[in-house]
């Protein structure tokens, strides 16, 4: 039996189920000191389910992770989404005020921390009702207690079996909810499903072509695509996942020397791992294929990667976490013998089952291969929508069902897609998305700052890093470290800005909006892309 002959899943935990039953006896997941098999990890996972629902969790709930990589996140999601509830990821760095506000958004009836980020979640309760907490780890760990309230059903746990998906649960529930900003710069809670979340592992698997007994290093953030739907694909797969905690070089290069050889890396991971050396370099040749994605990669990075691993297949990759992680790929072959030179510079091509278009972003009109404009993309891997806000969901589709990404590129005759500016002037460092409104927000709280503006500026490890641009308010004489200070106090630390230039005033076009593109231009000068 083939990946190609296998029923397409209904449901999350429908793949894993399968490897429990015809495969029941490999291993499914390697967590730090953990490994379970399938079967076993199926009763695990049934047992969590049980204890949910004896918790009260039913469908259409919610409840919310706020932890570093832990197995916990990836067992709670596909115990949760067997009741028809889900998982909130919340990003581990975020400050109290900023959990705060995902707390009051999302409404989870459960929250599960890990230990060690306590005076975050107190923080945050400080300015919003907290609902039941579960500490993760520790030394008064209460995971492994609460999972043990729950019992696996009888007879499907050794053997593995059909799994229990609650009968009212439907296809187009809600699986997980992650956070992302828009020009607003207030989060928005992503709602993927069921059925977006699979159609994500068939189609990305197209592309990444892992089979059962292949074996994955799972180190992006579980708050982040790249991380629980990776995750997620590797499953459908039937991959072994490797699943790291908080990824470095050590770590990554133990996974490797454990079997791993598929990875998903950011380009500030690429970069940092050929700038150690040749010793770290060869200790990641043994990877089948490196996945890369989450920021551009710099040509000169780029051609440093062929020449390092020449039997790694490379892989570029272009999503969002509106649809569900990743929708487009510049294969291989185009790495080592790109038909022309400037298809490097590319994000490849739509995957399988995508729809992939370029349109003017106000019309909507269809424009001709080489002309520059927004790029949509329809298909059955786009979100639901986003939570709570209707309006912001409509305005997010088009009348004939393709998103609206918020990013400008062109696609030649080819169907190659090359990624031009962003319209909403997201700032992605180190493959973290950092969204300006956000800063801009905490910025104009400063009393010495006047106005306060954030574009993003070249940075050899990072990609790009943040600056501020602030006209200084009247007598103040506020320094770039007492900026600086100021954001970090108050936003994730990737957030704030490195550097500060400080102006008269800011430039703006004749209806008044401040123009970002000539702020950035001195930076980017010499750049291939103004991105």
């Amino acid at each position: 039996m083939t990946l190609d002959t296998l029923a397409p899943p209904v449901f999350l935990q429908d793949r894993l189920n399968h490897w429990a039953r015809h495969r029941p006896d490999e291993n499914a997941v390697v967590f730090g000191d953990s490994s379970y098999t399938w079967a076993q990890w199926q009763g695990r996972i049934q047992q969590l389910t049980d204890a949910l629902h004896r918790a009260g969790i039913r469908r259409g709930d919610r409840i919310l992770t706020f932890d570093l990589n832990h197995l916990a996140i990836v067992e709670l999601t596909f115990a949760a989404a067997a009741l028809g509830a889900g998982t909130v990821v919340g990003n581990f760095r975020l400050a109290p005020g900023q959990l705060a506000y995902i707390l009051a958004d999302s409404a989870p009836k459960l929250v599960f921390h890990g230990a060690d980020l306590k005076a975050v979640i107190d923080a945050a309760g400080a300015e919003v009702e907290m609902p039941r907490t579960v500490a993760i780890g520790g030394d008064n760990d209460e995971y492994e207690p609460f999972l043990a309230t729950g019992q696996a059903p009888a007879g499907e746990t050794a053997e593995g079996g059909n799994g229990v998906v609650h009968e009212d649960v439907q296809p187009d529930d809600t699986v997980l909810v992650m956070y992302t900003s828009g020009t607003t710069g207030k989060p928005k809670g992503v709602e993927l499903t069921h059925r977006s979340v699979n159609v994500h592992s068939e189609v990305a698997n197209a592309g990444f072509q892992m089979v059962p007994g292949d074996v994955n290093l799972v180190g992006m953030p579980m708050f982040h695509v790249g991380g629980s739907c990776y995750f997620q694909a590797g499953i459908y797969a039937g991959a072994s996942s490797i699943y790291l905690r908080d990824p470095s070089g050590p770590s990554m290069i133990k996974a490797i020397g454990q079997g791993a050889r598929f990875a998903f890396l950011v380009p500030a991971v690429i970069h940092a791992v050929l700038g150690a050396g040749g010793q770290v370099a060869a200790a990641f040749a043994p990877l089948k294929k490196i996945a890369y994605g989450s920021s551009p990669m710099p040509l000169p990075l780029l051609e440093k990667t062929l020449a390092a691993w020449p039997d790694t297949e490379l892989a570029h990759v272009f999503g969002m976490t509106e649809m569900s992680g990743i929708g487009t790929m510049l294969q291989d072959s185009d790495h080592r013998n790109p038909p022309r030179p400037e298809v490097l510079q590319s994000v490849g091509r739509a995957l399988p089952g995508l729809e992939i278009r370029i349109a003017d972003p106000v019309t909507h009109e269809v424009l001709p291969p080489g002309t520059i404009g927004e790029l949509q993309i329809r298909g059955g891997q786009n979100m639901k929508g986003y939570l709570n806000k209707a309006d912001a969901t409509e305005a997010a589709f088009t009348t004939d069902g393709f998103l609206c990404s918020g990013d400008i590129g062109r696609m030649d005759a080819d169907g190659y897609i090359f990624m031009v500016d962003r319209l909403k002037d997201m700032i992605i460092s180190g493959g973290e998305n950092i969204y300006s409104p956000e800063v801009e927000n905490v910025l104009m709280a400063h009393p010495g700052v006047d106005e306060g503006i954030v574009i993003g500026v070249p940075d050899p490890k990072w990609v790009e890093t943040v600056k501020a641009v602030v006209v200084r308010a009247a007598g103040s004489t506020v320094g770039e470290a007492e900026i600086i200070d100021f954001c970090r106090d108050r936003l994730a630390h990737y957030q704030c800005p490195t550097s500060v230039d400080f102006v008269q005033e800011l430039p703006r076009n004749a209806t008044g909006k401040i123009l970002k593109r000539e702020l950035r231009e001195p930076y980017w000068r010499g750049h291939d892309r103004n991105i």
